[in-house]
């Protein structure tokens, strides 16, 4: 009863803080001093305390761990994924789409290429990398000794055939996008043709060599696909019958520093220590990977049952911050959550984005002014205590250098909103307190909100208030909250039954934002796209963009761009909090360490249980 109706007091307290602004009240404008960059490492090594309000900040907190014990040769560990759904279940860096299941693979597989403290492709990794002058051939060589679990080199033509998966007409992940398209005679091949791609060229084993139509900085931040896939294995498949393979459901195989032992399907991965792993010998004997409920998070922490997890619930931080058998680390997190617009659909025959100007959400005035009426800042002090805070634009601060926040964003000004509602025409017509469409007629929006942890029902709620205190009628979907997988199969369907989404985004390393806003790009889920957005996003990965000046200029105007037209609008910036048993060590979220999971071990025997 404790943390319910802690919940109940914190979306009171927010209602409380929307009507004191409604009411001219200059004392609850909402401030701005928790954008830009919030990266700085203190290394303190102990766990952080709020401050008198009980509001934490992302800077306070150390991203590495301090136990600096002796690790055993046969430990174990068991790692926990915070999640109230199921895992999907997709294995394979190629196929996979759900965060849960990355926090499985990442165990026993990994990219072919490190990458250092900005994000940039290294030659550490167990595969290296040149390209020539022009920018746009690279030779890719696959380091002697990388081998897949079943003892078969890692080849060349292995990364060719990933290409040529995820190029495929029949593919049916979500990974096919503007990155692939930059191949030469990538386009050629995804439409059927042809039977090869003839910028994709197998030296030797070990050699591929890749020829892009352009050059430019995201090549080595993401834009060179850095992912393998064993051909021995997948090669006799039919590409549409490969995501839903043993090879990848049941018996996934890497060359990572783990190796799958069991899947228990939706629950857990039990992994053991691949003695031929290339780096050289992994610290543990033995990793056991499992799904977390948000409910249960904490008592599995307390008691050993799980030594981390991937990402802790910030809503639960405030009571447990002090929890004395485990470490609190934080970093400024590369993802945001955000309000996205349903503006068209998704044309898989032409491989397009397909905007619908009669959408109901088609009007900016409408989108802009639900913007105005949402207090973030608020949100991220009563519902995260500090540990999300009021998003401004759609590059985010996990990249500092290209994160503007100097760009003009609307934020919480209700008086705002009504007066572009009003403007626009949105009226009132029958006096039931909702706004009616511009042709008079009823307005309801649908809302599509997910399920999981204390503060998914009452923070949509709060935004269905927030909007209702505007005019607007906003119900959700199905009169509920939607279950994880089931809300992004609706989005990726464009399923008719919504108009509004609140999602969030992991953006990944590199700054480049056209994996999910570029006009080709099937993960564009508000389905908006015009010629001068295709244009910037190609501007702001050309090879001009090898200039950071350069590049921030065009992702300057990129951000300005997605502030005057609102597909979507961030809601809040993130932290990622990892709670790390004392008897961890190696463990860090500092990119500039470059965690490598074969590091990690453990000092005792046992998980370390809270007194």
């Amino acid at each position: 009863m404790r943390k319910t109706s802690k919940w109940l007091l914190a979306l009171m307290l927010v209602l409380l803080l929307a009507l004191a602004a409604c009411g001219g009240d200059s004392d609850n404008e909402s401030s701005s001093d928790k954008e830009g960059d919030k990266t700085e490492d203190t290394n303190s090594g102990e766990n952080t305390e709020a401050n008198e309000d009980g509001i934490f900040n992302i800077e306070d907190f150390s991203m590495t761990s301090t136990n600096a014990g002796d690790a055993l040769e046969d430990g174990s560990l068991t790692y926990g994924i915070v999640s109230d759904t199921v895992l999907e279940g997709t294995f394979n860096f190629n196929f996979y789409s759900a965060a849960p299941d990355y926090e499985v693979i990442a165990w026993f597989d990994e990219p072919l290429f490190d990458s250092d403290a900005n994000y940039a492709y290294t030659q550490d990794g167990a595969a290296t990398w040149e390209v020539d002058e022009t920018g746009t051939v690279y030779t890719l060589k696959i380091k002697d000794g990388v081998n897949w679990h079943d003892g078969n080199p890692v080849t060349a033509e292995d990364w060719a055939f990933a290409h040529y998966v995820i190029g495929h007409p029949d593919y049916i992940g979500i990974r096919y996008g503007a990155d692939f398209e930059n191949v030469v005679g990538m386009t050629e091949y995804h439409a059927g043709e042809t039977d090869t791609i003839s910028g994709i060229e197998v030296i030797d084993e070990k050699t591929l060599q890749i020829t892009y139509k352009e050059g430019g900085p995201s090549q080595i931040t993401g834009g060179i696909w850095p992912y393998a896939l064993p051909k021995h294995i997948f090669g006799e498949m039919e590409v549409a019958e490969m995501m839903e393979s043993d090879a990848v459901r049941k018996n996934p195989i890497g060359f990572g520093p783990y190796v799958v032992e069991s899947v228990v399907p939706g629950e857990s991965v039990v992994l053991t220590r691949n003695e031929d792993y290339w780096r050289g010998k992994p610290a543990l004997e033995k990793v056991t990977v499992k799904v977390v409920s948000s409910a249960t998070v904490v008592q599995e922490l307390e008691t050993g049952g799980v030594d981390l997890v991937d990402s802790f619930p910030t809503d639960q931080f405030l009571d447990n911050s002090d929890m004395s058998n485990v470490e609190f680390l934080g970093a400024v997190d590369a993802a945001y959550t955000y309000i996205g617009f349903k503006l068209g659909t998704w044309n898989a025959e032409t491989g397009q984005v397909e905007v619908d100007p009669n959408a109901k959400m088609a009007d900016v005035n409408l989108r802009r002014a639900m913007w105005y009426a949402v207090d973030n800042n608020a949100v991220g002090d009563n519902f995260y205590n500090g540990l999300r805070w009021n998003a401004t634009t759609l590059i985010i601060p996990f990249f500092p250098e290209y994160h503007n926040a100097d760009i003009e964003t609307p934020t919480y000004d209700p008086e705002e909103a009504n007066r572009i509602l009003d403007e626009a025409g949105y009226e009132d017509v029958d006096g039931d307190g909702f706004r009616e469409n511009l042709e008079g007629e009823e307005l309801v929006i649908n809302f599509a909100s997910m399920s999981g942890g204390e503060t998914a029902e009452p923070l949509a709620q709060y935004y269905i208030q927030s909007w209702e205190a505007i005019g607007l009628k906003v119900e959700l979907v199905d009169g509920r909250l939607l279950e994880f997988n089931s809300f992004y199969d609706r989005l990726e369907a464009d399923d008719p039954a919504y108009d509004i989404y609140q999602g969030a985004w992991g953006t990944g390393t590199d700054v480049n934002p056209a994996g999910i806003f570029a006009g080709n790009s099937p993960a564009n889920y508000p389905r908006w796209t015009n010629e001068e957005n295709d244009q910037l996003l190609a501007e702001g990965s050309s090879m001009k963009a090898m200039d950071t000046e350069y590049r921030k200029e065009v992702y300057d105007k990129w951000q300005q761009l997605m502030v005057d037209n609102i597909p979507m609008f961030p809601t809040l910036y993130r932290s990622v909090i990892v709670p790390v048993n004392n008897r961890v060590v190696n463990y860090t979220l500092d990119p500039q360490s470059d965690l490598h999971r074969y590091e990690i071990g453990v000092t005792e025997a046992e998980s370390v249980v809270a007194e």
